[in-house]
């Protein structure tokens, strides 16, 4: 069962995107982070998630951009420093859509740039369709093999 790492400071949004996913039947295990600096500890594998069978690397990472402290974008640009991380797609999922943030994720590698949907619903619909393209259509290196 492939992982999405998500990563969202808002226990809202997280809580919300957690049911989505249960709710839609997508077949991954989603797990949550509430700051930047846990799902970078979790990606480097390092303290609680060095066991990487327990913690497996994700196939996708959906992350908020606007966390306080070491927000997305910081994320995002230590994500890309990392060769070992460059086939695993990100994807900015954030309530800004303002064209400077925009710009600077795709500047910073992300592979895509959603808007939060306003509504449950269209989260529950969208979501399906995110997934399928990232983790049944999209063939990164890794999964081209």
């Amino acid at each position: 069962m492939k992982t999405i790492l998500s990563v969202d400071d808002g226990e809202d949004d997280a809580f919300l995107l957690d049911r989505a996913f249960k709710q839609a039947q997508i077949s991954c295990k989603l797990v949550t982070f509430p700051s930047a600096a846990e799902a970078k500890e979790y990606l480097s594998g390092t303290g609680p998630y060095a066991n990487r069978y327990d913690h497996p690397m994700p196939a996708a990472v959906l992350l908020d951009i606007k966390m306080p402290h070491y927000d997305g974008f910081h994320l995002l640009e230590w994500i890309r420093s990392q060769p070992e991380f460059n086939s695993i797609p990100v994807v900015v999922l954030s309530c800004s859509d303002a064209s400077k943030d925009i710009e600077r994720a795709y500047e910073s590698g992300a592979n895509s740039y959603l808007v939060k949907p306003s509504n449950y619903q269209d989260l529950k619909n969208d979501l399906p369709l995110l997934m399928h393209y990232w983790l049944d259509l999209n063939h990164s290196p890794e999964s081209s093999a």
